[in-house]
């Protein structure tokens, strides 16, 4: 009966020891409290009270124990392992010490010792608690997926376990399955209000399955939790912006605004918010304040060119991605919208020009989105990459994106248009449609390739089919208006300029949107795991 109080006095002081961390520790320049070994400590020293009741009734001399005890205490793990082998040989079905030889190599630093000990226990006892969360904690520190059934173990006999519910979510979402994750961090959020690396995964998953308006508790949590981040208050501004919540945005940005912030999307967000608010002065000045602090990143002339747009001050917009191209002169989204500021003042031929330019640019980007195997395309051989993708052609014929790949990669080397390279991959771009009609892409690569024909009204029809399968797609719109004007049709023009510049506007913030939100909790160690009530 001792024995068994000890054991559970043990679990219960194992996760009251799991996830302690001061909010400091979370953030501090990458460094955190080690308490990771302290603990190792303490779960031997206690697993040793159990086991000592327990094998000295078994028979074992009371005195072995005592020696391992001290040697732990003196922090002499090697010692101890030693100590133990005897032990295990005259016990090799005896699962609690396989799981104190595994404490022993664990506070060694030996995982995979350890690991492999822990196994050893639970083979011979599936669901021992504490061989459970030895394994747990080796497994969960990496991140290592094979902690996911361990903890489902302990969530079958215990369904009220907090922590493990806690774990589990954390280790879904590192590995992307915010979906899995959620019901887990719901059903750990009163225990883990005070974890910031859980209550950030948390948010993040929320936003990802676009619960904005939930997430924002979770991180006014986080920033009542680290008074002293900007993070966790960047991340709940975004959020509320992304709820139209644009005054109580601003009160969270306003204390960060500072004369000495450095930050640049910190900037550019306030900009963004002051602009919804009806204050562009103020927007202006910041987005040009972001680009101030960093020349080399083409978001913040993107969100400039948003703001010219919106106010028809097209020159300056075009002015200031004039500025950003010399930093980014291979940034197929800065050609991309400023053709479009062109189109807005009828500059025709300066439009024309940076669309082929953008088109260009974002050619491998267009490739990789459908391709199976991106390696060769990485290592930047065509050649190659063509010579593998007929191969699949050849084991799958009826693969409407194979055939818009291979069309894409001929393109892709600018053929002359009398070439017979350009009129396969005219073929295969036909091809790709009349196996699937909807594939807007490949009407956009067709329309293109007309265009470039000087075939202007077969370009006007393939566009205007993407548009009925797609008709926010900028791609299709702005070839549209290109080939409409070299077909002498000026007429409808008017309002197709004015809804390209309003897609471009929308396909810009939610690009820049998308790209807002800092998950800081990528990236750093994970918690420490914790065991039973």
């Amino acid at each position: 009966m001792v024995s068994i109080l000890l054991l559970r006095r043990f679990e219960r002081k194992f996760e009251d020891m799991c996830f302690i961390r001061s909010a400091s520790s979370v953030r501090d320049g990458g460094n955190r409290t080690p308490y990771f070994h302290s603990h190792m400590v303490a779960f031997g020293l206690m697993l040793l009270c159990a086991f000592t009741t327990i094998i000295c009734a078994q028979g074992q001399k009371r005195s072995t124990i005592s020696d391992i005890e001290s040697l732990i205490r003196a922090q002499h793990y090697d010692q101890a392992v030693v100590a133990l082998k005897p032990m295990l040989r005259a016990s090799p079905g005896e699962y609690k010490l396989w799981t104190l030889e595994g404490v022993c190599l664990g506070l060694q630093g030996d995982d995979t010792g350890a690991l492999s000990a822990f196994t050893r226990a639970l083979q011979i006892s599936p669901n021992y608690v504490p061989a459970l969360q030895g394994a747990i904690q080796i497994y969960f520190k990496t991140g290592d997926k094979r902690a996911v059934p361990l903890l489902q173990r302990i969530l079958k006999s215990n369904p009220g376990n907090t922590t493990a519910h806690e774990m589990l979510g954390v280790l879904y979402k590192k590995s992307g399955d915010c979906q899995s994750a959620v019901p887990h961090f719901e059903a750990s959020k009163d225990a883990a209000a005070t974890h910031p690396d859980t209550l950030e995964a948390y948010g993040y998953c929320l936003y990802a399955l676009d619960r904005a308006s939930d997430a924002i508790p979770v991180f006014q949590q986080l920033v009542s939790l680290l008074p002293g981040q900007s993070y966790p208050a960047y991340d709940l501004a975004v959020l509320l912006v992304a709820t139209h919540s644009n005054a109580d945005a601003l009160k969270v940005l306003e204390p960060l605004l500072t004369s000495a912030q450095s930050d640049p999307d910190i900037l550019s967000l306030a900009s963004q918010v002051y602009e919804a608010t009806g204050d562009t002065p103020k927007a202006v000045a910041l987005q040009r304040q972001a680009i101030v602090l960093d020349p080399t990143d083409p978001s913040n002339y993107v969100r400039f060119a948003v703001l010219c747009l919106t106010h028809d001050s097209f020159q300056a917009g075009i002015e200031m991605l004039n500025a950003g191209l010399k930093h980014a002169a291979k940034t197929s989204t800065l050609y991309l919208s400023r053709g479009v500021l062109y189109v807005q003042m009828a500059q025709w031929d300066n439009a024309e020009a940076d669309f082929k330019m953008a088109e260009q640019l974002d050619s491998s980007q267009g490739i990789v989105a459908y391709a199976d195997d991106l390696s060769i395309l990485q290592k930047n051989d065509p050649d190659k990459a063509l010579a593998r993708v007929r191969i699949q052609l050849k084991e799958h014929p009826d693969n409407a994106l194979l055939h818009l790949l291979l069309a894409q990669l001929i393109m892709n080397q600018t053929p002359e248009s009398d070439s017979p390279a350009f009129k396969e991959a005219m073929q295969e771009a036909t091809i790709a449609i009349k196996l699937k009609p909807d594939l807007v892409e490949a009407h956009n690569q067709l329309a293109s390739m007309y265009m470039s024909l000087g075939q202007y009204d077969n370009a006007v029809k393939e566009c205007r089919i993407a548009l009925q399968y797609d008709a926010a797609n900028e791609a299709a719109m702005y070839h549209l208006i290109i080939s409409l004007r070299h077909s002498g049709k000026n007429a409808e023009l008017p309002p197709l300029v004015k809804r390209l510049a309003e897609m471009h506007q929308d396909s810009l913030k939610r690009e820049t949107d998308r790209k807002r939100f800092r998950l800081v909790v990528e990236g750093s160690p994970m918690p420490e795991p914790a065991g039973t009530h």
